[in-house]
């Protein structure tokens, strides 16, 4: 018996959901093109729009805390910085020019 824990896709139902809600239609143009930098700029704006008006202390706050832990967003990260790709016409040569922007 294989368990497969993918949801649509993407690693699992938390980074899908996360990323159709928060980050659809995200644009990154004022955002780092590195995957990994984006990651974490990522995480730190689902953060802030997730708390932006609640304490980050109670059950509620555990739970979305929690939810927000499983979140894979350097597949997210790796999905904008694609699409933005796309969007530009920037093809693998020029990759790393277009990443220095």
């Amino acid at each position: 018996m294989t368990t497969d824990n993918k949801y649509n896709g993407w690693t699992n139902y938390e980074t899908w959901r996360v990323n159709l809600e928060i980050f659809d239609n995200f644009d990154i143009s004022d955002y780092s093109k590195d995957v990994f930098d984006l990651s974490e700029q990522l995480e730190s704006y689902a953060d802030e729009i997730v708390f932006c008006d609640y304490h980050r202390d109670g059950l509620i706050a555990d739970y979305a805390g929690a939810f927000l832990r499983e979140v894979n967003y350097y597949e997210i990260a790796e999905h904008l910085v694609e699409a933005w790709k796309y969007d530009h016409d920037i093809e693998e040569e020029e990759e790393d020019d277009a990443l220095q922007l």
